[in-house]
């Protein structure tokens, strides 16, 4: 399976190497925020989750009776979302006629079943869209918070049993105003391909967010402490020496992955950290 995926994934990179994002017409974008601190790798107990990024916090709350989401899929979802508000400029998004349709764009089959796509994809649509963020910034001698509702509402139509049939109202999502403009303002540039050919690992996507965004302003070499990236992407991980080993190790093996498709990224393994050296981005900001 492992050998399989890396084949996948070295066949897209070629095919990203051939061809620009910009050419290909598969420049999409990611919340800044979402790649500052991330969102759960798997299934976590509880209504809070907290990731760190220096003086920058994270929480994600969700109703207990909801849950928090996790995995790959809110990870597209987000791209999605910020993407349509970028390209539309409007806070109100429709999602699609079918649900075949919406799920046609984030590039999944619909299958159905307890474990399949179109239930997985609701479960985590209600998880994400019932969720908000709250952001602390806290230095020792500075200290700001703000709260943000990933949306005001949602409104999802489709019927699950028939993705294709079409429905009376168009399913739609209305934008919290705060995390609207914030997607607005400071979007991060992506390639879609590169999300589709990672996203069977979080890990992978998280990592290739992080420095496609690091890339775009970094201006020397700079070491990032394996604790700091650990703290950001590596919550489930326990704060022990032997965690510290495993999410190191787990990292490597996804930053691999990440480089066969972002080829001119220039990072190497230090005992201290991971020193990132001046870098192409990925994705240049569109003026």
């Amino acid at each position: 399976m492992a050998n399989r995926q890396l084949e996948r994934i070295f066949q897209e990179a070629m095919e990203i190497e051939a061809e620009s994002a910009k050419e290909a017409g598969t420049i999409s974008y990611m919340a800044r925020s979402m790649v500052m601190a991330t969102l759960p790798h798997r299934a976590v107990k509880g209504s809070e989750f907290v990731r760190k990024n220096g003086a920058y916090t994270l929480s994600l709350l969700s109703p207990s009776n909801v849950g928090l989401p996790y995995g790959s899929l809110p990870r597209l979802l987000i791209s999605w979302v910020t993407t349509e508000a970028v390209r539309t400029k409007e806070r109100e998004l429709i999602l699609g006629d079918t649900l075949s349709e919406f799920m046609r764009e984030l590039d999944i089959v619909p299958t159905g079943g307890r474990w399949g796509s179109i239930t997985r994809l609701k479960n985590q649509m209600k998880r994400l869209f019932a969720s908000s963020v709250r952001a602390t910034f806290d230095d020792g001698d500075s200290f700001a918070v703000g709260s943000v509702n990933i949306v005001d509402a949602a409104n999802l139509w489709w019927d699950p049993k028939d993705p294709k049939q079409t429905t009376m109202w168009k399913s739609s999502l209305l934008l919290g105003e705060k995390f609207f403009r914030e997607i607005i303002d400071s979007p991060v540039p992506i390639d879609m391909r590169a999300l589709k050919a990672l996203r069977q690992s979080p890990m992978a996507l998280d990592i290739y967010t992080f420095l496609t965004y690091r890339m775009s302003y970094l201006s020397k070499p700079t070491v990032i402490p394996w604790e700091s990236l650990q703290a950001q992407m590596g919550a489930e991980f326990s704060p022990t020496s032997e965690g510290a080993r495993n999410f190191k190790k787990k990292f490597l093996m996804h930053l691999k992955r990440v480089k066969l498709i972002y080829n001119e990224l220039d990072v190497n393994d230090q005992k201290a950290g991971l020193l990132l050296k001046p870098s192409r981005t990925h994705v240049l900001k569109l003026k």
